[in-house]
């Protein structure tokens, strides 16, 4: 059997995008080509390693098992290349994602401070999405504010964060002393969408406690909430990393709920990825930084 790395890169890509289409144009080549080296992998391996169901191509349990694998070879053949090769002085360039207050307020700082060893692509977007991506080995790594529910994932503790009830600066409730979650039914709400941090924090620690929920207005982006917040359209539950700047220019107002709630950011990895030189210093670093 003589395997082959275009092989196996044409596997990864169409296990990536779940059709040729997607995965011609990633590697320039054309589909007829791509369905050959594909049909000649299966054929060298004994096994079919996707189901073909209405014109798209989904992993069967050999493929499942072989992506992990392809993926490996991928990544060392990468590093020898980076070594030996041509690429010998070319940084190594990791697929990062990160959940938004991450993404947005934190990650470009950690970035600039990073050795020189790799260079990054950034995808931003909430929990769910990052780890389905991670699953399919589209990511590196991902640095996220939810929960990760999936086994095939494992998550590493990296700091903590603290959330806050956040209203307009002129909003009735902060002329009181002090706010209770009684004080908090009936308020409108300005949140981030389901499956995010933000939201899955809202309805862990918030929403169990009010009996009337007026109005939820949801946004996709933290400085689109903040900004509504600012202009009277609700209450918010809020990263203070997000939040920072605004609450000094007194845009926005902290509201003086006496209780503190914080959420574990973690650094999030696929259990059967294959970490690269690269991947584990800029992870050390992320882990070292303050």
């Amino acid at each position: 059997m003589k395997l082959t790395l275009h092989q196996l890169r044409t596997f990864s890509a169409i296990a990536r995008f779940g059709n040729l289409n997607q995965a011609s144009e990633e590697l320039c080549l054309s589909k007829g080509a791509l369905s050959q080296t594909l049909q000649q992998l299966e054929q060298q391996l004994a096994t079919e390693l996707f189901d073909r169901v209405q014109r798209r191509l989904k992993l069967n349990s050999q493929g499942r098992l072989l992506l992990p694998l392809a993926e490996e070879m991928l990544s060392r053949a990468q590093e020898i290349e980076q070594l030996f090769g041509s690429y010998e002085h070319q940084p190594e360039v990791l697929n990062i994602g990160a959940s938004q207050t991450i993404g947005n307020y934190m990650l470009p700082t950690l970035l600039a401070s990073q050795p020189t060893l790799c260079q990054a692509k950034i995808q931003i977007a909430n929990t769910q999405t990052l780890c389905q991506q991670l699953l399919r080995f589209e990511l590196d790594m991902a640095l996220v504010e939810g929960q990760n529910t999936h086994a095939e994932l494992q998550a590493t503790p990296w700091q903590q964060d603290e959330m806050i009830l956040i209203a307009a600066p002129n909003h009735p409730l902060l002329y009181q002393g002090s706010v209770s979650l009684a004080d908090l039914d009936g308020q409108p709400w300005v949140l981030r969408e389901a499956y995010s941090g933000s939201r899955e924090q809202f309805e862990r620690h918030i929403r169990p406690a009010l009996t009337n929920v007026n109005q939820v207005m949801e946004f996709s982006s933290l400085e689109s909430i903040m900004l509504a917040v600012e202009n009277g359209l609700g209450l918010s539950f809020i990263s203070l990393i997000a939040a920072q700047a605004r609450l000094e220019l007194g845009r926005i107002a902290r509201l003086p709920y006496p209780n503190h709630f914080y959420r574990q950011l973690s650094i999030v990895q696929h259990r059967h990825k294959y970490a690269s030189k690269g991947m584990k210093t800029l992870t050390e670093h992320f882990l070292n930084a303050t």
